[in-house]
């Protein structure tokens, strides 16, 4: 920990409960608020260490796109939660006026330039984006996340390629769990099934890939950081492979008229039947891992630790009330951004 001081140790593990709370109160929306949240929601908890030690490499004027998995980012970066919930919620008073919903996020004053709910396609958007940065020369960088299953798309080839010869300043981010939706990865990609770290893909286009422990967030942190600085350079892009366990399901399931929506078991366990993977993955939870890294090391102390958890489920209590007292989008607005 080196590194990194106190007081950004502090801030890496609340940036982590924060989001960890947020995923928690949307996951009981479901149960407590049925309809409330319409369409497809996908959660990130478990994904905290990656998700924060990625970003705490940045500085302000950099840029983030990631997958529909989104929520964790924004949050990370600084947007107001009571907005982000609202948007959730597909309400007036959302970061995209109710618009986007959970996975069409988007705040570009804070370096969020968007999500997709198509698997994917923000890989060839951030190497957009990096070139836009290389034009200006300002020495801005994109960060790029993914799941596994989009290094599998052919967007992810082609960008990787073109962000390769022409050196932009770019850093992808694979977020791997190790499953493509219920599918396990050793079952669809030959590297996988071989044995291999899937950031050997970026041998093929020239590139540095590692792979690492994303339940970490200071060793997350310490490799992004390597590739960031690379970029900033001059250097090129990174494929940085993030080994991570996510304890929710893939995603809501969309259940029969009159049956609310709800987050299962894990598909470790609702599919394969392997409740000793989840149990192994509960007990490494990144959260209370972190947590009881930064007490043994005199980082934080107990009581310490547990006010910044109650500040956190008290801002999202407070994010849920706002979103549910916050109206829904005006009819008459159905077409205001849409353009042809």
């Amino acid at each position: 920990m080196a590194q990194l001081d106190r007081d950004r140790l502090i801030w890496m593990f609340t940036q982590m409960v924060r989001i960890r709370e947020f995923e928690e109160r949307v996951k009981r929306t479901f149960e407590e608020h049925p309809g409330v949240i319409r369409g497809h929601t996908h959660l990130a908890d478990g994904v905290e260490a990656s998700i924060v030690g990625s970003l705490s490499a940045l500085r302000e004027s950099d840029q983030v796109l990631t997958t529909y998995r989104c929520h964790g980012y924004p949050i990370t970066l600084g947007t107001p939660t009571k907005a982000l919930m609202a948007e959730i919620y597909g309400r007036a008073d959302g970061i995209c006026k109710g618009i986007g919903g959970s996975m069409h996020l988007t705040d570009v004053s804070r370096g969020f330039l968007g999500t997709s709910g198509i698997v994917g396609q923000g890989i060839p958007h951030a190497a957009g984006a990096a070139y836009a940065a290389q034009i200006r020369g300002d020495g801005d960088v994109v960060l790029s996340f993914f799941g596994d299953g989009a290094s599998k798309q052919g967007s992810f080839h082609e960008t990787l390629n073109i962000a390769s010869l022409w050196k932009l300043p770019v850093v992808f981010v694979m977020e791997n769990n190790g499953y493509n939706v219920v599918t396990q990865s050793h079952q669809e990609d030959a590297n996988a099934a071989a044995g291999q770290d899937l950031s050997v893909k970026a041998a093929a286009y020239a590139m540095p890939g590692v792979t690492i422990d994303g339940g970490d967030p200071v060793t997350v942190h310490e490799t992004v950081s390597a590739a960031v600085q690379r970029a900033r350079a001059g250097e090129g892009p990174t494929l940085v492979e993030s080994k991570i366990y996510r304890l929710s399901a893939h995603g809501n399931i969309i259940a029969p008229p009159g049956v609310p929506l709800h987050f299962p078991e894990h598909e470790a366990i609702e599919v394969f039947g392997d409740p000793e993977q989840y149990e192994a993955a509960k007990r490494g939870d990144p959260v209370p891992r972190f947590r009881g890294r930064l007490v043994n090391d005199g980082v934080l102390g107990p009581d310490d630790a547990e006010r910044i958890a109650q500040e956190a489920r008290d801002e999202m209590q407070e994010a849920v009330t706002f979103g549910l007292e916050s109206p829904m989008p005006a009819d008459d607005e159905a077409l205001a951004y849409v353009w042809a």
